[in-house]
């Protein structure tokens, strides 16, 4: 497995930071242009909330990028998080390459 070196960015720092700063819209603003509400967008912003699939698509919508971009970032995020919070998953031991080949 690739270690990352740095945490990555949470998706709502990017939305706070390169868009809605530099637009200058307010949280309310932005919840209404996405159709949502002004708590699940905020949590977001504020790093306590998660990109779903339809946030993406939203997402990807307003600001014309793909969806894809934004599930990758949350991807990343949350990968990153699982891997530096426990140590538990390092306990799985790998199955032999001969007993998965030879059920599939």
């Amino acid at each position: 497995m690739r270690r990352m070196e740095r945490q990555p960015t949470h998706p709502g720092k990017i939305i706070r930071e390169d868009y809605l700063k530099p637009l200058s819209m307010t949280i309310n603003e932005f919840a209404s242009v996405l159709g949502i509400s002004r708590k699940t967008l905020s949590k977001i912003i504020n790093e306590r909330g998660a990109i779903t699939p339809d946030m993406a698509l939203r997402l990807s919508r307003a600001f014309n990028t793909t969806p894809d971009f934004w599930l990758n970032l949350q991807k990343n995020y949350d990968l990153w998080q699982a891997e530096h919070s426990s140590n538990e998953w390092q306990r799985v031991k790998p199955l032999s390459p001969q007993l998965i080949r030879s059920h599939l």
